[in-house]
């Protein structure tokens, strides 16, 4: 039985039907931060299991109710979560760090607006950042990444485009 995903962040208060959409489809929703209102949380298709962590767009109110680094296992493979997390080999300061600490399959962070996954080879990990769903920042394709996850391995990764910035 394999657990589908959809990975997304900087939402910055902004989703829209098109994203829901692509999230109706899958089994959990993770969110790695710069959620900007709550409203976007709370518009998530119900009865699926989700994860987030805050950014640092993020108010106390999403602070309160998200952590700023989550580690947790599904389906065989670990994950390590957090906003701001640079990209191999140059992690933000402290992340190396953190992932040789944790060793997880998967480090997932935001921050950036770049849609990017790489493997790691020195940190034996894969990285993921699913660039961004928002209308803010200066990214020109809003996207989100879909994969499943099925007995520690990761399958069927593909980015979607959902469309233009600002339009």
């Amino acid at each position: 039985m394999s657990t589908k995903v959809a990975l997304i962040s900087d939402s910055h208060s902004y989703i829209d039907e098109k994203t829901i959409s692509f999230l109706n489809e899958v089994d959990e929703i993770w969110h790695a931060g710069d959620i900007g209102n709550k409203s976007v949380m709370d518009s998530l298709p119900k009865g699926k299991k989700v994860r987030a962590v805050f950014g640092n767009i993020d108010d106390q109110e999403i602070q309160n109710s998200y952590p700023e680094w989550t580690l947790w296992e599904t389906d065989g493979v670990k994950i390590l979560m957090t906003h701001i997390g640079g990209k191999p080999p140059r992690y933000a300061k402290g992340v190396k760090l953190k992932i040789k600490e944790s060793k997880p399959d998967l480090f997932i962070c935001g921050h950036s607006h770049i849609c990017k996954v790489e493997y790691d080879s020195e940190l034996n990990c894969l990285y993921m950042n699913p660039g961004a769903i928002g209308q803010q920042g200066f990214h020109q394709m809003r996207t989100l990444l879909l994969f499943d996850l099925d007995s520690g391995e990761i399958k069927n990764l593909r980015v979607v485009e959902l469309g233009k910035r600002g339009k």
